[in-house]
């Protein structure tokens, strides 16, 4: 599916902030339920330190593509920092930051049915899959940081529906 320019770069939005992604950005956070485990589990990538804000823990994610749907960018996204997805993922919901009017981070929440991954280039320097209830323990990007209590809620329901996408 063919979308529009690369929305690679950054652009200073109407609140003062300069934020990465001129046509805003997007991110998937991957759930396994997991039997064995006592809750659900969620893919954590550790930001290179030559990427923006290195050095954090966040999502995999960054700049939409002119017209790209958030789901689509956040599932490319994910697929060229954390490797290939698996072929079932299901979708929790999503949760979308807009601190301004030209510019919003959506957080997509999926679910998937075993942990993967592997840092596929400069940007991911480790990934983990951490306990939901562990994920305040690390040091977290600050975008992450401020959308995790919504995106908390969403991860938490992993296990429990079943909307396949």
């Amino acid at each position: 599916m063919a979308f529009g320019r690369s929305g690679d770069g950054f652009i200073r939005c109407s609140d003062g902030h300069v934020r990465w992604g001129i046509y805003g950005a997007a991110g998937a956070v991957f759930v396994v339920a997991g039997t064995d485990w006592s809750g659900p589990r969620i893919l954590l990538q550790l930001r290179s330190l030559f990427s923006h804000e290195g050095g954090t823990w966040s999502c995999p994610g960054g700049a939409l593509e002119a017209g790209e749907p958030a789901v689509v960018g956040a599932l490319r996204e994910a697929a060229e920092e954390v490797g290939p997805l698996p072929a079932r993922c299901t979708v929790l919901g999503e949760f979308a930051f807009a601190p301004a009017l030209e510019w919003s981070y959506t957080t997509v929440v999926i679910e998937v049915p075993q942990p993967f991954g592997i840092p596929m280039n400069f940007e991911t320097e480790a990934i983990d899959w951490v306990p939901v209830g562990e994920v305040d323990e690390r040091q977290l990007h600050p975008g992450f940081a401020a959308a995790w209590p919504h995106v908390r809620s969403i991860a938490e329901l992993a296990g429990t529906t079943r909307r396949d996408s």
